[in-house]
């Protein structure tokens, strides 16, 4: 495929439009317009209804980007940047974006051919003023362009640039304007509201006004040259866009840190080639005045991108150019020095991280108007600007004023406090489903996916949202019956593949599981059925753990009597003997022993450690191993003791700890190490608790909810550290430096001849816990070279009618993880009895119709009773590489049947990457999804499945064989699924049916 992309007529673009709404789709793939209340604002001598719009980048390129920005409720667009090197000679690695987090990019320009931009903006702002009165969005007036050029004075008066900038100037005598004019003369049938007298009455004059780009590499001392140029002899009212290099390096290397973005690099050559700021307030001042005695408005764009250095993870160069999030503090601080130095007099535009938790500040601030894009490149994409809108309307419309000093400086304060504006200890979870996308029907719940047990999330939170506790604690207990401990403690894997977490923060799931429990179980508990027994058989369960407790219940369930033999004098293995109160306290175990024990369960407690051949002898013809991994792990240290974090957290767990000193370290970065810390912190006379890790908190094992509690705590992290003796009063440590990465993936700890001294009065280990082997050993069964016993998929062990689970098997690991042995376990049982698994009855899994309506809306949690307002639905409804794409060139057309589906428009891709980033599948839409091409040289250069119309019928292509036919002839040869896309993608995708689509090119 190439890479290229290509601009659509005038009037491909407008049968599309009014195709769309006709059908009532929205524009564009956005669904829902923002209609203009008639308030307007002034900034350069024009109107717009709403202080914000997309930036100079991905959304500005083609005119369908600059449309459905438009639709959802921007005013002012940014145009992208043109220079002289443009079209295929401008070198741009693609993909070209990163937005996983922070955003990162390696373009600068508009990738297409500067006359051909050109017409892309005057495109866009024909439709613009048609739509806008056609559709009542808003006044034909009531929005601005602005024009971007970079990056040298004697590119910007060539001949190419200056037509350019002269065609927006008044784009009446150009080509593409007489095409736009001549096709909507000879369409006004297809109008309800435009006549010749509106068509006549557009004005040509597309921008009054221009960004100069001083992107890295824009000499300094031509910045003012080039601003006095667009000033005096083009007569355009200018902005310049600064960068945030005008900080220093020594700020902005701080900052970075201070906001854990410390692996971001970049060095200092940038901060010293490019404008220094004590250089740059007096050519503003220089600037201004010149501005005002030409009678035009002059100000500053804050900020550009910040140059870093590429780990080429993503993206192939050198350089990569950052924005988003992190880039928000930096124009913070740029804004509150202008804004100091110029008394507030100075106007600021805004780009540089704004969404919509942070939009209307700024404006109040009186900084506006405000550019967007990262924003943008998340799932919801443009459908984000209507929250925007809305937002702008319930505030109300109020001119400039000056910029407001005192709220900059406060604004720029709470942005270094904000978790928002911070990276997190550890890095986000990888949210990809380890599987292909399939060619239809995509769209999955990536919760449903990462979680162990298969739970259907997305219908639970909607019944918690709704009320219906008791129905929601019944689809739980298909497949969790300990709703309560994993509703307290659960590692909620879920939540780490939540969409909503490229939004703002994951749907709190695991507080719905738990309100579910807490309001359901009472009427739960009535109507739980109690099964009768299907088989003679009988099941012991050796641990009364989770993965016991879980066992028990399926066995149960599917009408085999089980019997749990505990140890020691209380169930609930870890989670009741060794998790400390803080986190779980009794009284969720006892609920769940409550709710295993409905399904006939039988626990006992002290029980003697039988063999399986006695259990056998007693009657029992299967036996569970669920003993957990209780085994203390090593630490080898030179000299010195230290204690087992199992048995210092059982001992604090009976309150039994005794004195620690004033100084405790702990050595590890799990789950249990994070436990010990915290514990250790409340135990009287501690002053101090140290954690010792041989790589840095990203590398943790821990979960970062975990993590993030141990460091509120108080527990201070001593990273890169390797333990190495304990004596006198003192953990004396080796330094460590990371590596390269290991076969895990994390950098290999390297030790270094420094040597660090730990006060430490006690040394707790962390290091991991270990199964028991000897007991798999003593009973007969097959141990690999860990120690662990062999198992099939289905838990069973070596010898018959024996399986391990949970910790027993896999090691210390999850609760949830044991829940989904033990299902495993009880199937196999129930299967080898010649009865049927329990099956569930379907479950309702909630309404396209409402996931649309929370596509775009940021929103952070609340009560876990309103959670369902915030869970994107995903099971019902994905489309994030259709939401994601600034080119649109992801599109959703419905089936035969109604089903949504993607149909990937290769003339419109430039293979940014954005939509591989976002789909929850392991794979790239804009090369896995099915492909309209254009024509058979579109076709012919690309290898993705997909189709062109030619003549006598369609080329098509599938997993790599082509197929050139009539519609009978394919449909032989085909699957019904690819026959149903093409029929889609005929009847739904209004680009399809554009007379002559096979010679868009």
């Amino acid at each position: 495929m190439s890479d290229r992309m290509t601009p659509i007529p005038f009037g491909t673009l407008m049968n599309w439009i009014l195709a769309d709404m006709k059908d009532d789709k929205g524009i564009f793939g956005v669904r829902f317009p923002y209609r203009a209340k008639g308030a307007a604002l002034d900034f350069l001598d024009e109107k717009i209804e709403t202080p914000f719009g997309p930036a100079a980048g991905p959304h500005t390129q083609l005119t369908q980007n600059i449309v459905a920005a438009y639709f959802a409720g921007s005013r002012f667009f940014e145009l992208k940047t043109v220079q002289t090197l443009d079209g295929e000679d401008l070198p741009v690695s693609k993909p070209c974006i990163d937005a996983r987090d922070e955003c990162y990019n390696v373009e600068w320009s508009t990738e297409l051919r500067v006359p051909q931009a050109l017409d892309e903006y005057v495109k866009a702002w024909y439709i613009l003023k048609l739509i806008s009165r056609e559709f009542s969005l808003g006044a034909p007036d009531g929005f601005m362009f602005n024009m971007s050029v970079g990056y040298d004075l004697e590119g910007i008066r060539s001949e190419k640039i200056d037509s350019f900038i002269e065609g927006l100037k008044d784009a009446g005598e150009t080509d593409v304007w007489k095409e736009c004019e001549s096709w909507t003369l000879a369409n006004l049938k297809n109008f309800k509201n435009i006549d010749e007298g509106c068509v006549k009455a557009i004005s040509p004059r597309v921008c009054g006004s221009i960004t100069l780009s001083t992107l890295h590499g824009c000499p300094p001392q031509e910045i003012e040259r080039i601003a006095s140029y667009l000033l005096d002899e083009k007569r355009l009212n200018t902005f310049i866009k600064c960068n945030p290099t005008l900080l220093g390096y020594e700020y902005a290397r701080a900052k970075m840190d201070e906001l854990g973005f410390s692996y971001m690099r970049f060095d200092d050559h940038h901060f010293l080639d490019d404008l220094q700021y004590a250089d740059a307030v007096p050519m503003i001042e220089r600037l201004s005045s010149k501005a005002a005695a030409n009678g035009l408005k002059f100000g500053v764009k804050l900020t550009n991108t910040f140059p870093v250095d590429n780990p080429n993870d993503v993206m192939d160069g050198d350089e990569m150019y950052m924005s988003g999030r992190a880039l928000f503090p930096l124009t913070l601080e740029t804004a509150r020095r202008f804004s100091n130095d110029f008394g507030g007099k100075l106007r600021i535009s805004w780009s540089g991280g704004a969404d919509a938790e942070n939009i209307s500040l700024l404006y109040g601030a009186g900084i506006w108007p405000v550019t967007i894009a990262t924003t943008l490149l998340k799932p919801g994409g443009y459908q984000r600007i209507k929250q925007l809108a809305d937002e702008y309307d319930s505030r109300g419309c109020a001119p400039f004023g000056g910029v407001d000093n005192e709220k900059i400086k406060k604004l720029s304060e709470l942005a270094s406090l904000s978790p928002k504006y911070r990276k997190p200890a550890k890095a986000a979870p990888d949210r990809k489903i380890k599987r292909p996308v399939p060619l239809t029907d995509c769209f999955i719940a990536p919760c449903e996916e990462g979680c162990p047990i298969r739970q259907n999330v997305p219908e639970y939170v909607r019944l918690a949202g709704a009320g219906r506790f008791k129905e929601a604690l019944s689809v739980i207990l298909d497949k969790n019956p300990l709703p309560f401990i994993t509703g307290t403690i659960c590692s909620h894997r879920c939540m780490n593949g939540c969409t909503r977490g490229f939004y703002d923060e994951s749907v709190e799931i695991r507080a719905v599981k738990l309100l579910c429990a807490e309001k359901g179980i009472a009427e739960a508990m009535k109507e739980l059925p109690r099964p009768k027994a299907r088989s003679e058989a009988k099941a012991a369960v050796i641990g009364a753990g989770p993965a016991g407790m879980a066992a028990a219940f399926f066995l149960g369930r599917s009408g085999i009597k089980a019997t749990v033999f505990e140890k020691s004098d209380r169930f609930g293995g870890v989670v009741s003997r060794i998790i400390p109160d803080f986190r779980i306290g009794a009284e969720a175990v006892n609920k769940d022993l409550d709710i295993v024990s409905a399904y006939g369960a039988e626990f006992v407690a002290n029980a003697p450690r039988y063999s399986v051949a006695e259990l056998k002898k007693a009657g029992y013809k299967y036996v569970v191993l669920a003993n957990g991994a209780w085994k203390h792990g090593k630490l080898e240290l030179d000299e010195g003791e230290t204690t087992d974090v199992f048995d210092f957290l059982e001992r604090f767990k009976n309150g039994e700890c005794g004195e620690l000193g004033e100084y405790v370290a702990v050595i590890g970065g799990g789950n249990t190490a994070m436990d010990a810390a915290r514990a250790a912190k409340r135990v009287p006379g501690v002053q101090r608790v140290s954690l010792i890790y041989r790589r840095t908190k990203a590398y943790m094992p821990a979960d970062l909810e975990e993590l993030e509690l141990a460091l509120k705590d108080g527990v201070v992290f001593r990273e890169l550290l390797a333990p190495k003796a304990f004596r006198d009063g003192a953990l004396f440590c080796a330094r460590m430096r990371l590596g390269e990465p290991d076969a895990s993936g994390r950098r290999r700890p390297v030790e270094t001849a420094e040597t660090v001294e730990i006060p430490a009065d006690t040394v707790i280990a962390a290091v991991g816990e270990d199964v028991e082997s000897e007991f798999f050993i003593g009973n007969g069964l097959a141990v690999d070279d860990r120690g662990r016993a062999v198992c099939g998929e289905d838990t069973s062990a070596s010898a018959a009618n024996v399986y391990v689970i949970g910790d027993a098997r896999r090691g210390p690991a999850t609760v949830v993880e044991a829940i989904a042995d033990a299902r495993a376990a009880a199937d196999a049982i129930t299967r080898a009895e010649g009865l049927a698994p329990y099956d569930a009855a379907a479950v309702d899994s909630g309404r396209a119709e409402s996931a649309c309506a929370k596509k775009g809306l940021l929103a952070a949690p609340g009560e876990p009773k309103d959670e369902a307002k915030r869970c994107l639905e995903c099971s019902v409804l994905c489309e994030n590489c259709a939401d994601v794409c600034p080119n649109r060139a992801n599109v959703v057309v419905d089936d035969a049947v109604g089903r949504p589906q993607i149909i990937h428009v290769d003339l419109m891709c430039n293979e940014c990457g954005n939509c591989e980033t976002f789909c929850p599948w392991n794979s790239a839409p804009y090369k896995d999804k099915f492909t309209y091409f254009a024509g058979e040289r579109d076709f012919a250069d690309s290898e993705n499945s997909g189709y062109a119309a030619v003549e006598g019928g369609y080329l098509v292509r599938l997993d790599g064989t082509e197929y050139r036919g009539g519609k009978e002839y394919l449909a032989e040869k085909l699957p019904a699924e690819v026959i149903s896309l093409i029929a889609a993608a005929e009847e739904h995708l209004p680009l399809a049916q554009a007379e002559g689509n096979s010679r868009v090119r």
